[in-house]
């Protein structure tokens, strides 16, 4: 079921929670809200849900709009962070509610319901815990159950809310699999709030940015992660360094380090922010003369194939506020070694590359 959002607003007080946000989520399809507390994430999925009503906007199910139709006739099935299960209840019994509290007109059969039960325990690979009771399971294997139970009354859109944000983080990247997975075999269209990164990127077909109750931007994880089209998202994405800088007709200086923005050939010696992924500095040894970012090495931290390092400017840069402050980078531990580096040493960080953004107040006409 495909699902419109248009133009939804929501305020609690004189928070505004949600400012006019427009989105399409097409059948079948898995999308991320991802952002900071606060962002609007779960208010917009509690919307869809019908368990909060929008001051102004409508959402739309299949072409249909559900503004005044109740969540128990939306078909949707709901998942919270923390299970929700009820603690008096059988696992079996659990996921059976749903469909012994259907009307009598629409509620099956005690064997159809035992067969449908069975058959989603299966499929969440937890059939051998059926006589179980909540508080005998472990925190991943009840989110399973919570899902199974969401899905028993066959929903036409699965809301997913921080669903493994109570887990731990080997329990979490196994059911983000998992989860993955049982999508590709089920097709129903699910939407899930995370504030985490990597789970979103991870899972989603599209990630939805959302920051102070809009959206920043939507697309592939791909799409964002290569093509950030804020410097939010940028710095949300993940680590990253900001310089300041200054941009002038397609070339931009940071930090003494020049290089090219054909995207900002109209900057007349505007301010510029660059961003700069701690695995796109090239570092080497310091040399007399170098070009770029003379730093020492305060710390490094060496595990597996990636040296992360930890580098202190040596010079404070008037031009630039962000001088003084620790600049992250990654470089594989096998170079980090075939340099002989140690912490203490002085070092020349470079950007390879570099994501710059020009405000469009700065920007001569």
């Amino acid at each position: 079921m495909s699902i419109e959002i248009r133009n939804v607003s929501k305020q609690f007080g004189d928070f505004h929670a949600l400012r006019n946000v427009n989105l399409d989520v097409d059948s079948g399809e898995l999308v991320a809200l991802l952002g900071p507390s606060g962002c609007g994430k779960t208010t917009l999925l509690r919307i869809i849900a019908g368990l909060e009503t929008a001051d102004a906007g409508s959402i739309l199910f299949a072409g249909e709009d559900t503004t005044d139709v109740h969540v128990r006739e939306r078909q949707v099935g709901f998942v919270f962070q923390h299970y929700a299960l009820f603690r008096h209840m059988s696992v079996f019994e659990n996921v059976a509610f749903g469909l012994r509290v259907k009307p009598r007109s629409t509620r099956p059969s005690d064997a159809q319901i035992k067969k449908k039960v069975m058959e989603l325990l299966k499929l969440v690979q937890l059939d051998w815990l059926a006589d179980r009771y909540p508080s005998q399971l472990s925190g991943g294997q009840r989110q399973r159950i919570a899902l199974a139970r969401a899905l028993a009354v066959e929903p036409k859109v699965l809301l997913l809310d921080e669903p493994f944000g109570a887990l731990d983080a080997k329990v979490r990247k196994e059911l983000r699999r998992w989860l993955r997975r049982l999508h590709d075999e089920l097709h129903v269209t699910s939407i899930f709030v995370t504030h985490d990164q990597e789970e979103a990127l991870e899972v989603a077909d599209r990630v939805v940015l959302m920051n102070s109750g809009r959206i920043e931007q939507v697309g592939s994880p791909q799409e964002v992660w290569d093509h950030p089209a804020s410097p939010f998202v940028y710095g949300f994405l993940g680590d990253v360094n900001l310089f300041h800088g200054r941009a002038h007709e397609g070339e931009v200086e940071v930090e003494g380090v020049r290089f090219n923005a054909p995207e900002h050939g109209g900057a007349r010696d505007a301010k510029a922010l660059a961003y700069v992924r701690p695995h796109d500095l090239d570092v080497r040894p310091y040399t007399a003369g170098a070009s770029g970012i003379v730093a020492s090495i305060g710390r490094a931290i060496v595990v597996g194939p990636i040296a992360r390092l930890e580098l202190e400017p040596l010079e404070s840069n008037p031009d630039n506020p962000g001088s003084g402050t620790i600049i992250e980078a990654q470089i594989p531990a096998q170079q980090f070694r075939d340099l002989g580096l140690k912490e203490g040493d002085q070092v020349v960080a470079t950007p390879r590359k570099a994501r710059v953004f020009v405000e469009e107040d700065w920007v001569s006409p």
